[in-house]
């Protein structure tokens, strides 16, 4: 029985143009329409096309500055090392890119599996920490594309999967050797490990997503790791809405930071991405390191891992049940709390006391 895996991702442009942009943002802004009012489906339009022509310029100029998105390159890369860790193991697989917001999109994937004939669907989006408008709206999506091609497809969808040990062991380390090459001693109290995390509306949580709680207890696991004391966490949001978001913002983190006479350096672990993009090349690089530089702190940011020859092999035991035709029980999947889908498996449930 073969099988199509798809690696359901976030997307952003490659190329810095206006076009590439607004379309990117439109996607992304139409997609969030329920976080405002609005009566028909051209006012819900015709918002989206406001909010994406006001943020536009702005991110067309980080773009700039990064040279493009590296996003894409390094997703095609996973996807290509994940179909090779599962040849390895012996399984037939193909995997494919979908990306919410840019292409190939979704549909984009699910139409050359429906193409190569594939016998079953794994949706996998790499996103480490499940969110509403992320991992859940991804899978969603791809439930979508399969009717919309009147494909009746056997889809295992998951979700949560930041607590695989091997992930967790690959961020500690990380953050570990990029102290060690820069004589940064994370036990110093000048020194303060600050998570950053991408933000998310409340609006989400406020309707069953568990986001914030899976970030701070990865916060929490990674630290212990590092046997680190304190740590700080705070949340790079996009208020492009005039609604809440999760607190505290990175930014106010930093500031508050630079007021505290003992801490002298901020080491900066982008928690939630699994991919350079925008939000830490620019976001972080540029406008974080200003902010700390400032206040009178020494900036320093670990880079996301996104090449990790152990990367891979994580991938490959959160689809190894599925495409091994295995109970996923044995690798402590269990049914997905934040999916209405009955597909939905991750590594986050409670398990079930008898």
């Amino acid at each position: 029985m073969s099988t199509g895996v798809v690696l359901l991702n976030f997307g952003e442009p490659a190329e810095p143009t206006r076009e590439n942009v607004v379309a990117y943002l439109e996607r992304i802004f139409l997609n969030n329409a329920a976080l405002e009012e609005a009566d028909t489906e051209e006012e819900k339009r015709e918002r989206a096309r406001q909010l994406a022509e006001r943020r536009a310029p702005g991110l067309i100029e980080e773009y700039e500055e990064i040279g493009g998105s590296p996003l894409k390159p390094q997703a095609e890369a996973q996807a290509d090392a994940l179909a090779d860790e599962l040849a390895e193991r012996g399984y037939d697989a193909d995997t494919y890119l979908g990306m919410q917001f840019t292409e190939p999109f979704i549909a984009d994937a699910v139409e050359a599996a429906h193409a190569d004939d594939v016998d079953r669907l794994v949706a996998l989006p790499i996103y480490p920490l499940c969110g509403a408008s992320t991992t859940i709206a991804a899978n969603e999506e791809l439930r979508e594309a399969a009717d919309d091609l009147d494909w009746d497809v056997p889809v295992a969808e998951i979700t949560g999967w930041h607590r695989h040990p091997r992930y967790n062991e690959i961020r500690a380390d990380n953050v570990r050797r990029f102290a060690d090459a820069h004589g940064l001693d994370l036990r110093d109290s000048a020194t303060e490990l600050v998570y950053s995390a991408h933000g998310t509306p409340r609006h989400y949580l406020e309707e069953g997503s568990r986001y914030d709680t899976y970030v701070e207890e990865f916060c929490d696991v990674v630290g212990r790791k590092l046997g680190v004391d304190s740590y700080s966490l705070g949340y790079q949001n996009h208020e492009n809405r005039d609604i809440p978001w999760t607190e505290p913002e990175v930014e106010d983190v930093v500031e508050e930071l630079g007021d505290d006479d003992s801490v002298e350096r901020i080491v900066v672990e982008p928690i939630s991405f699994m991919h350079e993009q925008s939000e830490t090349l620019s976001e972080l690089d540029d406008e974080l390191r200003e902010e700390a530089e400032e206040v009178g702190l020494d900036f320093y940011r670990v880079p996301v891992p996104h090449d990790d020859d152990r990367f891979k092999s994580v991938l490959g035991d959160l689809v190894e049940p599925f495409v091994g035709d295995f109970d996923p029980g044995y690798y402590q999947y269990r049914q997905c709390q934040c999916s209405d889908s009955p597909d939905a498996m991750c590594l986050n449930a409670p398990v079930e006391r008898i």
